[in-house]
């Protein structure tokens, strides 16, 4: 069987993926961070008390799903949405 190739796994894909979740998990730290800044920041607005309210719910609840992409990519956790 001189057509037949074996299987050989190319350690640069495997590489490469642990590679690419490094960079998505940094991206999210970064992301998390200045989520983090802008809500502080939206709570000290000089807007209508309700609509400070709602703003920094939405971001919190932003964060809260950084977080759990977060826990996902470094405990390799499936999450059921929410």
């Amino acid at each position: 069987m001189s057509n037949v190739l074996p299987f050989r796994p190319r350690p640069t894909v495997s590489r490469l993926a642990r590679c690419e979740v490094v960079t998505v998990a940094g991206d999210l730290l970064a992301l998390l961070e200045q989520l983090e800044d802008v809500s502080a920041r939206a709570a000290a607005m000089g807007r209508p008390a309700l609509e400070v309210e709602r703003t920094v719910q939405h971001l919190l609840d932003a964060v809260g799903a950084v977080e759990r992409a977060l826990d996902c990519i470094g405990e390799g956790e499936q999450v059921a949405p929410a």
